[in-house]
């Protein structure tokens, strides 16, 4: 059975990379050798991973990462600090939580 995963990256600008894949420690190298120029991270660099999540279906993992990839910052640092309340939280509508934000 192959395995997918979500993972999430923290770069050096302070910014979250998220991205999936089915090979971690390879795609973790070619982001931090800045193999692909074009892409997001390799100006970010050094990238350290926070959080990452084992599928056994592609298709859950492309929708797991798509739904990552649409959250604020703050609800990634939730996922990725383990806070389930701040992740229920940051999960309401947004008008709901201007007042509380970080």
């Amino acid at each position: 059975m192959r395995i997918y995963y979500v993972y999430i990256l923290f770069c050096s600008d302070n910014s979250f990379y998220t991205g999936m894949t089915n090979k971690l420690e390879r795609s973790l190298l070619e982001h931090k050798t800045g193999k692909n120029k074009d892409g997001y991270t390799s100006s970010r660099l050094p990238l350290e991973l926070k959080w990452y999540l084992e599928c056994s279906d592609s298709r859950d993992a492309i929708q797991y990462e798509k739904k990552i990839k649409g959250w604020s910052r703050r609800k990634k640092q939730a996922l990725i600090d383990e806070n389930w309340s701040d992740l229920v939280k940051f999960s309401k509508n947004y008008t709901e939580n201007k007042d509380s934000r970080m």
